[in-house]
């Protein structure tokens, strides 16, 4: 990278300079202990990661865990949103303390410390960065078992942050049926190979619509390829969640924590097999 355009920030970027440094894993805030982190992924937006990484939450919180969300999608944050969590968050001279869900999940989001939820994140890429690392650090997250990462689309700077920065114990991918979205699916897979990041498995949403006559299910984007992606890569496919407009309606009210019957359950016990 020329000079003039170094940030420093190698935790950033992707080149291969004479001044690159390997970068340092993050460390939680002192008053912090968490046992598992997880990132949940995708290689583009609009396949509804943020709404798998709230199930997953409320899944886990279901069976006893303590879990927390970090919403590293600062420019599109909607974790809060969906857990109709509108606290400000607080701190000491410590460190700041997470929001809390009507059920115990624990939150830190951007929307949680702007004057309003419609004012926008403008910030460049180090930037952005740099703010998720400090939600790692410096959130005061007491003990969980689970903390969820809740990552922006792509394979740009705050995942690349992400996968170098934080000590994971694994991604969840996230993808939609269009043969397209195999495609953007593959890089965010090849990503995670390349940063040496393990791949707990694949979860399809809006796979299909099931007809409330006679069960039939509709897929409306067509077949789906995720199949033949976990195939090629060797990942489990943990979950195909069905287009559910009783679903989308609890988030839109900010009850997703009073879902009757979690599409991801049988994608918790997976992961528990694999990290405990």
């Amino acid at each position: 990278m020329a000079e003039e355009t170094c940030t420093h920030d190698c935790a950033s970027c992707s080149a291969n300079c004479g001044s690159r440094t390997e970068p340092q894993k993050e460390t939680l805030n002192k008053q912090s202990n968490v046992r598992h982190t997880v990132a949940v992924v995708s290689g583009k937006g609009g396949v509804g990661k943020s709404f798998v990484t709230s199930l997953f939450a409320v899944a886990l919180a279901a069976r006893g865990y303590r879990v927390g969300i970090l919403d590293a999608d600062i420019t599109g944050p909607s974790i809060p949103k969906a857990f109709g969590v509108t606290d400000e968050i607080f701190g000491n001279e410590d460190g700041m303390f997470p929001a809390k869900s009507k059920k115990g999940i624990f939150v830190m989001s951007l929307n949680l410390l702007l004057p309003d939820t419609a004012s926008p994140a403008i910030w460049r890429g180090p930037v952005i960065a740099g703010t998720v690392k400090q939600f790692y650090t410096d959130v005061i997250w007491g003990d969980l078992d689970f903390l969820l990462i809740d990552c922006p689309p792509g394979t740009g700077d705050v995942p690349l942050t992400i996968f170098q920065s934080i000590p994971l114990d694994g991604v969840v991918i996230v993808s939609s049926p269009q043969e397209l979205v195999s495609m953007i699916v593959s890089k965010a897979a090849n990503m995670a190979d390349m940063m040496g990041v393990p791949v707990l498995g694949l979860v399809e949403n809006m796979s299909f619509v099931k007809c409330p006559d006679c069960g039939a299910e509709i897929r409306v984007f067509g077949e789906s390829h995720i199949e033949t992606v976990a195939e090629k890569f060797g990942y489990p496919v943990l979950a195909r969640i069905p287009i559910d407009p009783a679903l989308s309606a609890l988030v839109d009210k900010g009850e997703i924590e009073n879902i009757a019957e979690n599409p991801l359950d049988g994608a918790v016990s997976e992961i528990e097999k694999k990290i405990g």
